[in-house]
C-alpha cells in the first residue's frame, strides 16, 4: 500500500495577515498547499508578497484587476480598498457594458474602454496564458496605467529556459485556429474553462519590455514559512516610467 502524502507548515499568510498552518495533501503544491482560513494557493501569496513589497500603499490606490477568482489576494483587496474594482470577458456581452444577471463589468484586455492613465495598480492572476493577442493586452495595460503604475501579474511560465510558444490563434474571420494540441485551465465564470494560448517562457519579460514599453522584471520567491513553495509562481512587475 503507498502511503498518502500529507504536509503541512505553520507560518504566516500575507494574505490573511495572520498565522496559519498551511496543508497539503499533494505533491502539487501551485494548486493544493492551501491556507485554511482565505483559501489561497502559493501564486497568490507570492502575489501579494510582491504588492506588499512594491507599493506597500495599495489601498490608497486606484486598482483594477480582470478576471479575479473570487478567493485571496482578490477578496482582500475589494474588501479593503475603496479604489479597486474588477472586470470579466463575457463573449456575449459588448465591451465597457455590465452583465446584467451578474452585474459585473465586461472588458476585454485586448481593447479597454477605460481612459489613460487612469490606475495606479493592474493585476492579472495567471490570465495573460489565455488571451490571443498578449502584445496588443500588455499595449493597452500599459496605456491605462499612470505614471509610476504598475502591472503586476502571476502567468505559469511552462516553458521556463526556453521560448514561448503560442498554443492558438484566430483567423481572419475571428475562428480559432489550433497550433498544439487545445488545453484548458479553470475559469471562474465558465466551467468549460479557458483556452490556454501561450506557454510562456522567461522571455515573457523581453516581450512586455518591447510591446509594452514598460519597464519588467520577474520575482521569484521561495519562503515556506509563508506557504510560498511551489513549481510556476513567479511574478512579473511592469512599471510605466
Amino acid at each position: 500500500m503507498t502511503a498518502k502524502f500529507s504536509f503541512h507548515q505553520a507560518g504566516h499568510c500575507d494574505i490573511c495577515e495572520g498565522p496559519v498552518v498551511f496543508r497539503s495533501d499533494f505533491k502539487w503544491f501551485r494548486d493544493h498547499l492551501l491556507c485554511p482560513v482565505c483559501n489561497s494557493v502559493p501564486r497568490e501569496r507570492a502575489l501579494m508578497r510582491v504588492i506588499d513589497m512594491y507599493m506597500p500603499n495599495y489601498c490608497r490606490k486606484k486598482i483594477h484587476e480582470s478576471s479575479p477568482g473570487g478567493r485571496g489576494v482578490s477578496v482582500k483587496l475589494g474588501r479593503n480598498c475603496p479604489g479597486y474594482s474588477y472586470s470579466h470577458y463575457f463573449p456575449d456581452v459588448p465591451v465597457g457594458k455590465v452583465h446584467r444577471q451578474r452585474g459585473e463589468l465586461c472588458e476585454s484586455l485586448e481593447a479597454l474602454t477605460f481612459a489613460d492613465k487612469k490606475f495606479d495598480l493592474f493585476i492579472t492572476q495567471d490570465v495573460m496564458e489565455h488571451v490571443f493577442d498578449p502584445a496588443a493586452a500588455f499595449r493597452e495595460i500599459a496605456r491605462v496605467l499612470k505614471p509610476g503604475g504598475m502591472h503586476i501579474l502571476t502567468v505559469p511560465l511552462v516553458n521556463k529556459c526556453k521560448p514561448s510558444r503560442q498554443r492558438a490563434a484566430r483567423d481572419a474571420d475571428g475562428n480559432i485556429q489550433h497550433i498544439a494540441e487545445p488545453t484548458y485551465h479553470g475559469n471562474p465564470i465558465d466551467d468549460r474553462g479557458s483556452l490556454v494560448t501561450m506557454d510562456w517562457g522567461y522571455d515573457i519579460v523581453e516581450f512586455v519590455r518591447n510591446e509594452s514599453g514598460l519597464s519588467t522584471h520577474m520575482v521569484a520567491i521561495d519562503e515556506i514559512e509563508r506557504g510560498i513553495r511551489a513549481e510556476y509562481i513567479e511574478v512579473l512587475v511592469c512599471l510605466k516610467p
